[in-house]
This record gives structure tokens, C-alpha cells and sequence, in this order.
């Protein structure tokens, strides 16, 4: 199964449409990044700042002799403690911009328009699942089953949440669903 939604680190997330080739290597090279950033800092990056560098390698390839542009868009999605959740659309000329609500890919503008009529600024973690996947079958082709489709989530952590025991691990804020999970909410 091609995945589409990959865990970058424990606070950010990608998912694209486009060339999975290309896809993978813009994953390596943000979960490299990611690492050094933890390495260096003590923490992972702002999703801002891991998003303008997998932009900056993405706008580096299209002026690049011998090199083609990568063929990818991606929805960056991540928290940190400076912004709190965020979502950015990277383009495949590196250019990116922040959303609160956004798609890519084939049927991209009945999906934005569709969003920007039911997206509210208070809307549920439930609602928002809800609403990503009616927005998908909008253009979906085929049976939506939780083999076809994955959903990844972004949570708001606890300020308990945020402590990191001593050599204890950071508890993740973006994770993908499981099959179960996301067969429970096309069930609704």
C-alpha cells in the first residue's frame, strides 16, 4: 500500500500528492533535518521552520542544472509552542503558505471551496475528521474503506503532556490513525 501520510517527527506530520518518489525523498531528508534540529536545540522544530527548509530544498531543485523540480505538493501539519497547530501547503516551486484549512491535489478547488464553507475557527478534533473526509468524498474515486484512505491528526497537548521524563521520549501530537480508528469514523 502507498502510504501518503508520513510522521516526520513526534509534532509534525506530511502528507502529499504527486510523484511517491519524490515524496519519500523530501521525508528523509525533513526527518534529517528534524533530528539535527533535536540534536542541536533539545527539541524538535517549529513546523514553520521544518517547513521553510523542505521548501528551500524544493525551490533549490528547480534552478538547479540537471536536476528536475520535485513533482510533490504537501500539507505540512504540526504544534509547537510558539504558533500552536499549524497547517502549511508547500508547492512544488517551494513557495509555501500557512492555512487553517486546506487540500491538494485532483479536485483541489471544489475541496477548498468546500472547506472554506464549513471550516470554523472553533470547530472539534471530531468535526474536523469529520468534515476532511466528507471533503474527500467529494472527489474520491472508489469505495472509501480504511484500506483506501489515511487520516493523520494534530492534538493540542497538556501542559502535562509537555514534560519529558529523563530519558523518557517526547509523547507525539501528530499521529496517523489506525485502521480501526478510521473505519470508526466512516462508520458515523
Amino acid at each position: 500500500m502507498i502510504e501518503k501520510v508520513a510522521v516526520i517527527c513526534p509534532n509534525i506530520g506530511i502528507v502529499y500528492s504527486g510523484m511517491g518518489p519524490d515524496f519519500r525523498v523530501l521525508v528523509t531528508k525533513a526527518r534529517k533535518t528534524a533530528q539535527a534540529y533535536w540534536k542541536i536545540y533539545g527539541e524538535y522544530p517549529p513546523t514553520r521552520v521544518l517547513t521553510q527548509d523542505i521548501a528551500t530544498v524544493m525551490q533549490e531543485a528547480t534552478q538547479s542544472g540537471g536536476v528536475r523540480p520535485f513533482g510533490v505538493s504537501l500539507l505540512v501539519a504540526g504544534w509547537d509552542k510558539v504558533r500552536g497547530p499549524s497547517l502549511y501547503q508547500v508547492d512544488p516551486s517551494g513557495s509555501f503558505w500557512a492555512w487553517k484549512a486546506s487540500a491538494i491535489g485532483k479536485n483541489m478547488i471544489n475541496a477548498k471551496t468546500f472547506l472554506e464553507k464549513r471550516y470554523n475557527d472553533d470547530i472539534s478534533l471530531e468535526d474536523a475528521i469529520h468534515t476532511a473526509l466528507l471533503t474527500l468524498k467529494e472527489g474520491f474515486e472508489g469505495q472509501m474503506t480504511e484500506k483506501t484512505i489515511e487520516i493523520g491528526v494534530v492534538t493540542v497537548p497538556s501542559p502535562e503532556d509537555l514534560v519529558v521524563p529523563p530519558g523518557g521520549r517526547v509523547k507525539p501530537v501528530f499521529r496517523k490513525l489506525n485502521e480501526e480508528e478510521v473505519r470508526d469514523y466512516l462508520a458515523l
